[in-house]
């Protein structure tokens, strides 16, 4: 399809049919539309199509930048501190009593952590395990409450509601992180100490290249891991998708999808 739209492929084509060196701009549209006729061939199959529209249904997040948070709580309220103890004790419980059953709560309590391979599926599982009664809960309220009770540990949840924060408070609530963060905001520090970490190894990027990088942290802030099938969706597509990104990366590619996937979510 990228060949389809490549001033240059049409011309190489229109000299290939029409056996010419210097093809005209009819010639050149005629080949062009032949171009375009051979890519968009595959997609004359049904089945095809629905395979590629289950993919994206099965892959689709929706990320919240539009809503506003409710307000829970408003001025002086004596009772304040001791609703949000009541919503971090039911958390605590929830973990307690679920951290053998769900698998994403075993996964973030194993070690060594280069191990953990946490999935969308299992976070939201988790999220929707955390609605359920007898808890209720939602990774607002218990933000909101965590802040009630230890407002200097906690970093504002940021204009993004991603899913993936629960694992940062599931990670503050046993412990194992001194500081209520967004998640996204642990991978952005990881990030960068990965992009260091490459200068000093005398890898360099160009600026197309940041832009895909960019983009490929901020995909696994929101979704924990990224695989090459994930290009073909949004924003990757509008880019170049798959194939773009390949070549920009020359070979190199395969590796830093592994290293990311494995550095950014430890």
């Amino acid at each position: 399809m990228l060949d389809a739209v490549d001033p240059d492929k049409q011309i190489d084509k229109a000299k290939e049919i029409f056996h010419t060196e210097a093809p005209t701009k009819e010639q050149v549209k005629k080949a062009a539309t032949e171009l375009a006729t051979i890519a968009c061939s595959p997609f004359d199959n049904p089945k095809l199509r629905n395979l590629l529209i289950d993919l994206k249904r099965k892959s689709e997040q929706i990320i919240d930048t539009v809503s506003q948070d409710k307000l829970l709580f408003a001025g002086f309220d004596p009772q304040a501190k001791e609703k949000a103890q009541t919503i971090v004790d039911t958390f605590h419980r929830f973990i307690e009593e679920n951290k053998n059953e769900l698998t994403a709560l075993q996964m973030i309590y194993s070690k060594p952590y280069g191990k953990r391979h946490l999935t969308y599926q299992e976070i939201k599982q988790l999220a929707d395990a955390i609605k359920n009664p007898p808890y209720s809960l939602t990774p607002e309220l218990l933000w909101h409450a965590y802040e009630q009770l230890e407002s200097s540990k906690v970093r504002g949840a940021g204009p993004r509601k991603l899913l993936t924060n629960i694992i940062s408070l599931i990670r503050f609530a046993i412990g194992e992180s001194d500081v209520l963060e967004p998640f996204s905001e642990a991978v952005d520090r990881r990030f960068d100490y990965w992009l260091t970490l490459q200068q000093k190894l005398g890898r360099q990027f160009t600026p197309e290249q940041m832009t895909w990088l960019e983009m490929i942290k901020d995909h696994i802030a929101a979704s924990l891991s990224i695989s090459i099938d994930h290009f073909e969706l949004t924003p990757f597509a509008e880019k170049g998708g798959a194939v773009k990104v390949y070549g920009l990366f020359e070979g190199e590619l395969d590796d830093i999808l592994e290293e990311l996937n494995k550095e950014l979510v430890a």
